[in-house]
Protein backbone atom coordinates (compact mmCIF):
# COMPACT_ATOMS: atom_id res chain seq x y z
CA UNK A 1 0.00 0.00 0.00
CA UNK A 2 1.30 3.29 -0.97
CA UNK A 3 -0.22 6.82 0.90
CA UNK A 4 -1.13 9.41 -0.78
CA UNK A 5 2.08 11.50 -1.93
CA UNK A 6 2.59 15.09 -0.50
CA UNK A 7 4.56 17.80 -2.28
CA UNK A 8 7.55 18.91 0.74
CA UNK A 9 10.33 21.34 1.23
CA UNK A 10 12.84 19.54 2.74
CA UNK A 11 16.06 21.44 4.55
CA UNK A 12 19.79 20.86 4.90
CA UNK A 13 20.72 17.78 6.15
CA UNK A 14 24.11 16.70 7.27
CA UNK A 15 24.43 13.47 6.54
CA UNK A 16 27.25 10.26 6.66
CA UNK A 17 27.46 7.72 3.72
CA UNK A 18 29.01 5.12 2.24
CA UNK A 19 29.30 5.36 -1.88
CA UNK A 20 28.83 2.15 -3.63
CA UNK A 21 28.54 1.07 -7.11
CA UNK A 22 27.66 -2.41 -7.53
CA UNK A 23 25.76 -4.91 -9.64
CA UNK A 24 22.17 -5.01 -8.29
CA UNK A 25 22.21 -8.79 -7.79
CA UNK A 26 24.55 -7.70 -5.41
CA UNK A 27 22.56 -5.23 -3.30
CA UNK A 28 21.23 -7.37 -0.67
CA UNK A 29 24.48 -8.77 0.54
CA UNK A 30 25.95 -5.23 0.34
CA UNK A 31 23.47 -3.35 2.48
CA UNK A 32 23.72 -5.45 5.72
CA UNK A 33 27.56 -4.81 6.39
CA UNK A 34 27.66 -1.32 4.80
CA UNK A 35 24.88 -0.41 7.21
CA UNK A 36 26.94 -1.90 10.55
CA UNK A 37 30.25 0.12 8.61
CA UNK A 38 28.85 3.61 8.55
CA UNK A 39 27.41 3.10 12.28
CA UNK A 40 30.09 1.70 13.56
CA UNK A 41 32.09 4.93 11.90
CA UNK A 42 30.21 7.30 13.24
CA UNK A 43 29.88 5.83 16.76
CA UNK A 44 33.69 6.05 17.07
CA UNK A 45 33.74 9.60 16.16
CA UNK A 46 31.06 10.52 18.95
CA UNK A 47 28.38 11.40 16.45
CA UNK A 48 25.15 10.11 16.51
CA UNK A 49 22.39 9.41 13.76
CA UNK A 50 19.46 11.64 14.37
CA UNK A 51 16.88 9.49 12.41
CA UNK A 52 16.45 6.49 10.01
CA UNK A 53 19.25 5.09 7.58
CA UNK A 54 18.30 5.80 4.06
CA UNK A 55 19.79 5.01 0.32
CA UNK A 56 20.65 7.48 -1.92
CA UNK A 57 20.47 6.09 -5.37
CA UNK A 58 22.24 8.63 -7.75
CA UNK A 59 21.91 7.06 -11.33
CA UNK A 60 19.48 4.49 -11.65
CA UNK A 61 20.66 1.90 -14.40
CA UNK A 62 18.86 -1.61 -14.75
CA UNK A 63 22.21 -3.71 -13.99
CA UNK A 64 24.16 -1.46 -11.78
CA UNK A 65 23.22 0.52 -8.64
CA UNK A 66 25.05 3.56 -7.91
CA UNK A 67 23.60 4.76 -4.90
CA UNK A 68 24.80 5.95 -1.29
CA UNK A 69 23.83 4.02 2.29
CA UNK A 70 23.33 7.19 4.54
CA UNK A 71 22.42 8.39 7.69
CA UNK A 72 21.37 11.68 9.10
CA UNK A 73 23.60 13.03 12.06
CA UNK A 74 23.99 15.50 14.29
CA UNK A 75 27.76 16.81 13.39
CA UNK A 76 30.01 16.37 11.24
CA UNK A 77 31.83 13.11 10.42
CA UNK A 78 35.43 12.77 9.39
CA UNK A 79 36.05 10.56 6.70
CA UNK A 80 37.02 7.15 7.99
CA UNK A 81 37.69 4.01 5.77
CA UNK A 82 34.48 4.23 3.23
CA UNK A 83 32.49 6.71 5.06
CA UNK A 84 32.25 10.08 4.07
CA UNK A 85 31.07 13.21 5.20
CA UNK A 86 27.39 14.61 2.89
CA UNK A 87 24.08 15.71 3.20
CA UNK A 88 20.60 15.77 1.80
CA UNK A 89 20.19 19.39 0.23
CA UNK A 90 16.84 21.51 1.13
CA UNK A 91 14.76 20.93 -2.20
CA UNK A 92 11.53 20.63 -3.00
CA UNK A 93 10.31 17.13 -3.52
CA UNK A 94 7.30 14.51 -4.23
CA UNK A 95 7.36 12.14 -1.14
CA UNK A 96 4.98 9.06 -0.44
CA UNK A 97 5.32 6.05 2.62
CA UNK A 98 5.04 2.60 1.02
CA UNK A 99 3.74 -0.10 3.06
CA UNK A 100 5.03 -3.70 3.20
CA UNK A 101 7.88 -5.76 1.63
CA UNK A 102 11.17 -4.65 0.54
CA UNK A 103 9.69 -6.85 -2.43
CA UNK A 104 6.77 -4.58 -3.39
CA UNK A 105 8.91 -1.48 -3.77
CA UNK A 106 9.27 -1.68 -7.49
CA UNK A 107 5.65 -0.96 -7.87
CA UNK A 108 5.30 1.14 -5.28
CA UNK A 109 7.78 3.23 -7.21
CA UNK A 110 6.10 2.99 -10.36
CA UNK A 111 2.66 3.82 -8.29
CA UNK A 112 4.42 7.18 -7.41
CA UNK A 113 6.09 7.68 -10.44
CA UNK A 114 2.65 7.94 -12.38
CA UNK A 115 1.28 10.11 -9.46
CA UNK A 116 4.22 12.49 -10.00
CA UNK A 117 3.53 12.48 -13.73
CA UNK A 118 -0.17 12.55 -13.62
CA UNK A 119 0.13 15.82 -11.60
CA UNK A 120 2.04 17.37 -14.17
CA UNK A 121 5.52 17.20 -12.49
CA UNK A 122 9.09 16.57 -13.60
CA UNK A 123 11.82 15.07 -11.38
CA UNK A 124 15.64 14.92 -11.43
CA UNK A 125 17.67 11.75 -11.68
CA UNK A 126 17.77 9.66 -8.34
CA UNK A 127 15.68 9.08 -5.75
CA UNK A 128 15.58 8.39 -1.50
CA UNK A 129 14.39 5.54 0.31
CA UNK A 130 14.21 5.78 3.86
CA UNK A 131 14.03 3.30 5.98
CA UNK A 132 11.43 4.44 8.40
CA UNK A 133 10.23 0.55 9.96
CA UNK A 134 11.84 -2.83 9.04
CA UNK A 135 13.07 -6.42 9.85
CA UNK A 136 14.72 -4.81 13.13
CA UNK A 137 11.39 -2.91 14.10
CA UNK A 138 9.01 -6.26 13.73
CA UNK A 139 8.93 -9.77 12.17
CA UNK A 140 5.89 -9.14 9.82
CA UNK A 141 6.24 -7.23 6.31
CA UNK A 142 3.39 -5.95 6.34
CA UNK A 143 4.63 -3.26 9.30
CA UNK A 144 7.29 -2.42 7.44
CA UNK A 145 7.62 1.54 6.52
CA UNK A 146 9.51 2.73 3.38
CA UNK A 147 9.74 6.32 2.43
CA UNK A 148 9.97 7.13 -1.34
CA UNK A 149 11.37 11.10 -2.61
CA UNK A 150 11.87 12.54 -5.41
CA UNK A 151 13.28 15.52 -6.16
CA UNK A 152 10.76 17.83 -8.14
CA UNK A 153 12.07 19.73 -11.12
CA UNK A 154 10.60 23.59 -11.59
Amino acid sequence: MLDAPALIQTTLQRTAVIHLVIPKADMRAAIGPGIRELMSAIAAQGVRPIGPWFNHHLKIVPDIWDFEISVPVASPVVPMGRVAPSQWPSMKMARAVYHGPYEGLGNAWGEFMSWIAANGHAVSEGLWERYLAGPDSSPDPANWRTELSKQLVE
